[in-house]
């Protein structure tokens, strides 16, 4: 019997558990991006391999050489950290801040990876992530070759998002074979992770019989580690002159996929109130920040660059509201990992998506902010200078949020689905 033909009831009283292998479960993943790198998705994936192996699993992580760190340009290309074998592979990343620098880097990345394939042929169950987009395709390369088991995690979709961004045509030939690999890719995984129900919808209109297939695991983040502070005992805040001000904080990825015009036009709107935007990360779409900001001379803007790991539980909760965005377009083909971290700071959450976002269902739900749509520039403003009047409705709001993160998100939780899935594909493959 296929995996595809069991449910696995996540949040329910039944799970997998009842199906356990005899031996631990050798977990093989491969992903581009891994700390030292500050990429939200080599973070996530670091926390994963940690906490499935601290649930029995021999996890070993094949990725590439740091691009996105903040000292070191290269790393170990072999190490042991928290029972977690890390292989790194020789190749350095050229120009890895521009789109092509990214592109050469993915293909010898992969290239490198398909070298790695004929090490883990003893591996119950392999992990590939999008990171690069093409990565999953070695999981069919690894099936036919090697008879071997693949999951894919898909943190975003391709070629959507490239076609959505203009970078090729709906039509283009290169689209239309793209779609027709990721569909042979798909089916022949044992399971499809996404991040999102709107993603998991968007999978399954490309290739609807892999319904029973697709699984929607969420991000998630450790509310024992970002705790709520008051800003007036929080050093970040002190240190950038952010304790008497009401704050409004955008951090992380600042790029094509987020709309950053809505966040704009609210700062304009707010510009001769006592209220402060701080951006705090790079992407694509910094530069557009910077010369709006310069260019209408608005003096209620700072400017940060990303902050070291152990930095955030002081600069996520330096603020008094925390802005996620997602471009209208990229509906159900992203989903922002900031959203977790910004629900265990305990601040309220001001979302700028498609009405018939996920984001908006999970917010509403949660009762930790409010949406707005994409180009309500002025409705953002009118929510941030309600929170400002009213600190006991804010203090409510994110409250609501970490409460929600604590009962769905954090790592004992989504780490269990994570396990789960897994055991349930190797017990199925093993009769």
């Amino acid at each position: 019997m296929k995996l595809s033909q069991r449910r696995i009831w996540f949040l329910g009283t039944k799970t997998a558990a009842s199906v356990a292998p005899k031996d631990p479960i050798r977990l093989s993943i491969i992903t581009q991006f891994f700390p030292p790198d500050y990429a939200p998705t080599g973070q996530l994936i670091d926390e994963l391999a940690r906490l499935l192996s601290n649930q029995g699993m021999s996890v070993d992580v094949f990725t590439g050489q740091p691009g996105y760190a903040f000292q070191e340009t290269t790393a170990p290309m072999n190490e042991c950290v928290d029972k977690v074998n890390v292989r790194r592979s020789r190749t350095v990343r050229f120009w890895s801040r521009r789109i092509r620098g990214k592109t050469i880097n993915g293909i010898l990345f992969v290239l490198r990876a398909l070298f790695h394939l004929f090490h883990i042929r003893q591996s119950h169950i392999l992990l590939l992530t999008t990171a690069p987009p093409f990565l999953p395709l070695l999981g069919y390369f690894a099936k036919v070759w090697f008879k071997q088991r693949y999951i894919c995690l898909l943190y975003d979709l391709y070629p959507d998002i490239a076609v959505q961004l203009g970078v090729i045509p709906e039509q283009h030939w290169v689209a239309k074979l793209w779609r027709r690999i990721n569909k042979q890719v798909w089916r022949q995984a044992e399971a499809i992770i996404v991040l999102s129900s709107s993603m998991k919808d968007r999978v399954i209109n490309h290739c609807p019989e892999l319904a029973d297939k697709v699984y929607v695991i969420h991000s998630w983040a450790d509310p024992s580690w970002i705790v709520p502070l008051e800003k007036e005992a929080n050093w970040f805040a002190q240190k950038h002159d952010l304790v008497d001000q009401f704050t409004v904080l955008y951090s992380g990825n600042m790029g094509r996929c987020h709309d950053l015009d809505t966040i704009m036009a609210a700062i304009e709107e707010l510009r001769d109130e006592p209220i402060k935007f701080v951006f705090i990360g790079d992407g694509g779409r910094r530069q557009f920040c910077l010369d709006y900001v310069q260019q209408q001379n608005l003096t209620n803007v700072l400017f940060l660059p990303y902050q070291d790991k152990q930095i955030l539980p002081y600069s996520l909760t330096a603020c008094d509201l925390t802005l996620v965005s997602v471009d209208s377009k990229m509906e159900g083909l992203v989903a922002p990992s900031k959203l977790y971290s910004a629900l265990a700071s305990g601040r309220p959450i001001a979302a700028i998506c498609d009405n018939r976002s996920y984001l908006s269902t999970l917010i509403k739900q949660a009762q930790c902010g409010a949406t707005f749509e994409n180009g309500n520039g002025v409705g953002l403003a009118s929510f941030i200078r309600l929170l400002r009047g009213d600190r006991q409705l804010a203090e409510q709001m994110g409250q609501s949020g970490r409460h929600y993160l604590q009962t769905h998100f954090t790592p004992p939780i989504i780490s269990r689905q994570y396990f789960d899935l897994m055991r349930q594909a190797v017990s199925v493959t093993r009769r």
